[in-house]
C-alpha cells in the first residue's frame, strides 16, 4: 500500500526513529483507512504517498515535539480516522490511549483497526460536550489531543476539561494560526489554560504546520464545556 521506504526515509530526516515493525503497522493502518474510507467517510487523503505525509508524518511531529512522560495518559477528541494519536501509539505503546468520537461507525473502524494492529487502546462514543462533564473523563488526562477543523477557541473549550491540572492539551493546527491563538485566549483561560509554546514545522510536501501546547494550570469551572449550539451561540470572546 504505502511506500516504507519513504516513510522510513522521511521520519529520519526529521529525527524520529521508526522501526522496520512500525513502518509496517503504518502499512496495515493504510491498508485498513483505504478499505474503511469506502464504506464511511473518514478522509479525503487515500493516496500512499498524502497518506504517509500528510497523516502520518504529520502526527508523528507531535511525539517529536511533546515530551510524553512514560505510561502517561492521552485522550484523541474527536479522532475520526485516528490521526494523530494512533501514529502516536504505534510509535509509543506505553502511552494509555482513550480515542472519542461522537459517530458510532467511526468508533467500530478504530476498534477493528486496534485489534488489526494489535493495539491496546480504549474507545468513548460521545459527544466531547457530554463526556467531558462526566467524572470518570473529566480532568483525568495527562494529556488530550485534537487534529479537528473546529476553531482553537471551541477546541479549547472541548479539550481542557478532560485535562488534568498541570497535563496539556496539544492542538494540530496550520501554519498561520497567530490570530486563531489570540481569538481563543480568552477561552483557553477561562478552561484553566495558559499557552506554553507553538511549534512550528513543514511537512515534506512543504506544507506549514503548527502544534500549540496548552498547559492546564487550574480547574476548569464546572459551566464547561457547554453544548455546540452555546458555543456558536455566545463564543468566549
Amino acid at each position: 500500500m504505502i511506500d516504507k521506504d519513504l516513510l522510513l526515509n522521511y521520519a529520519k530526516s526529521y529525527n524520529i526513529d521508526i522501526t522496520e515493525k512500525q513502518s509496517e503497522l503504518f502499512d496495515i493502518y493504510a491498508e485498513n483507512l483505504v478499505e474503511w474510507n469506502n464504506k464511511i467517510n473518514l478522509t479525503a487523503i487515500t493516496q500512499p504517498d498524502e497518506i504517509v505525509v500528510k497523516h502520518f508524518i504529520d502526527s508523528l511531529m507531535v511525539v517529536k515535539e511533546i515530551d510524553f512522560t512514560q505510561n502517561c495518559s492521552l485522550i484523541d477528541v474527536g479522532t475520526g480516522a485516528g490521526f494523530p494519536s494512533i501514529p502516536i501509539k504505534i510509535v509509543r505503546q506505553d502511552i494509555n490511549l482513550m480515542l472519542l468520537d461522537s459517530l458510532n461507525k467511526r468508533i467500530n473502524y478504530l476498534q477493528q483497526l486496534c485489534v488489526n494492529l494489535d493495539l491496546k487502546c480504549n474507545f468513548l462514543h460521545s459527544r466531547a460536550e457530554d463526556a467531558g462533564k462526566k467524572k470518570e473523563y473529566r480532568e483525568k488526562y495527562d494529556f488530550a489531543c485534537a487534529r479537528a477543523v473546529a476553531s482553537l477557541r471551541d477546541l479549547a473549550e472541548y479539550c481542557l476539561p478532560f485535562v488534568k491540572v498541570g497535563g496539556y492539551f496539544i492542538s494540530l493546527k496550520g501554519s498561520d494560526v497567530e490570530q486563531e491563538v489570540k481569538e481563543a485566549a480568552n477561552a483557553i483561560g477561562t478552561m484553566g489554560g495558559k499557552i506554553e509554546c507553538i511549534k512550528k514545522f513543514v511537512l515534506p510536501d512543504e506544507s506549514g504546520r503548527s502544534i500549540v501546547l496548552i498547559k492546564k494550570i487550574s480547574q476548569t469551572p464546572p459551566q464547561f464545556p457547554r453544548t455546540a449550539a452555546k458555543m456558536s451561540k455566545k463564543p468566549i470572546k
